[in-house]
């Protein structure tokens, strides 16, 4: 039995969240294989090949796969689906993007944004927005899963030495064509993979108020900044900032959520973080019911004072 993981990256280098995957793949027992689909991508299947516990890297290339079209990326995982009993995703718009057209072809249930391995048949995933966490067990005979890459370790990105072994690219399904894509840039740590977040709220009342109160903050702590979707919603940041069920799913080493009540939808995408602050002058936000530590004040006496304090 070999498990099959679908390498997100960049045609250079291998994103965090495959190794969250690898990590999954492994727990399902058998050997790891990693299918890097790009253009130009040996870079990335030279990094898949040094992560530890994967025994193959499988890389298909061609000017079809450079942008991750999912027709096309669909189409090459299909091709090489019959060797494998399980197909790994991470949870990911990529991911989420190719992972149904693949159990849809392959005529079977997707099982979505597990957290944790059970058996090589039976998962865990949350549902009711984190609230309750449901046992899967499937009968199929491929299960095509996506993995919430909250839920695991990352594999460690060096330490292996897989072959990697040159496959037969598919043929560009003509269903789609990549015309461009806009790249917000910024210095701070990308969100999903940052170890510090803080976060604001609707609270903060202003974008002007937002920038002023949250960004010292982040600089001092080299902090990625994250917002509820009431602050979202109101204009104050983003939609690329924003934590919770509808938006980014993670799990830092510290989470600071400042103004930010904890409506149900923003602790299913925060509440696995390691450790959790929270600054809120309402003692009954329900945000003190996961944190670790509640600051019952106003956040913007609250929030200045904190940034002076840190050396």
């Amino acid at each position: 039995m070999s498990v099959l993981v679908i390498a997100e990256h960049d045609n250079a280098s291998i994103k965090g969240a495959t190794l969250n995957t690898v990590a999954a793949a492994a727990a399902c027992g058998g050997d790891v294989h990693v299918l890097v689909a790009g253009h130009n991508a040996g870079a990335a299947a030279a990094a898949a090949a040094q992560i530890a516990g994967v025994a193959k890297v499988i890389h298909a290339d061609a000017a079809g796969l450079e942008h991750g079209l999912a027709e096309n990326v669909a189409a090459q995982v299909l091709a090489i689906a019959g060797n494998y009993s399980h197909i790994l995703f991470p949870a990911t718009a990529g991911g989420k993007n190719v992972a149904p057209r693949v159990a849809a072809k392959l005529d079977v249930a997707q099982i979505s944004d597990i957290t944790k391995v059970v058996g090589a048949d039976t998962f865990e995933r949350p549902i009711y927005a984190g609230n309750a966490i449901a046992t899967v067990q499937s009968g199929d005979a491929v299960k095509v899963i996506t993995v919430r890459t909250t839920g695991f370790d990352a594999a460690p990105a060096t330490g292996g030495s897989a072959p990697v072994e040159a496959a037969a690219a598919v043929a560009d399904a003509g269903k789609s064509s990549f015309v461009g894509r806009e790249v917000t840039k910024n210095d701070r740590p990308e969100l999903t993979a940052a170890k510090i977040i803080v976060s604001g709220g609707r609270a903060l009342g202003s974008a002007e108020k937002f920038t002023e109160v949250m960004t010292p903050l982040a600089d001092k702590l080299g902090a990625a900044i994250g917002a509820s979707r009431a602050a979202v919603d109101a204009g104050y940041a983003p939609n690329d900032l924003q934590v919770g069920q509808t938006g980014k799913i993670v799990a830092p080493q510290l989470y600071i959520a400042a103004g930010i009540s904890g409506a149900i939808q923003h602790l299913a995408g925060m509440k696995d973080s390691k450790v959790i602050l929270a600054i809120n002058k309402d003692p009954e936000a329900p945000i003190f019911s996961v944190a670790d530590y509640g600051l019952e004040a106003d956040l913007f006496t609250a929030v200045p004072e904190l940034v002076k304090a840190i050396s």
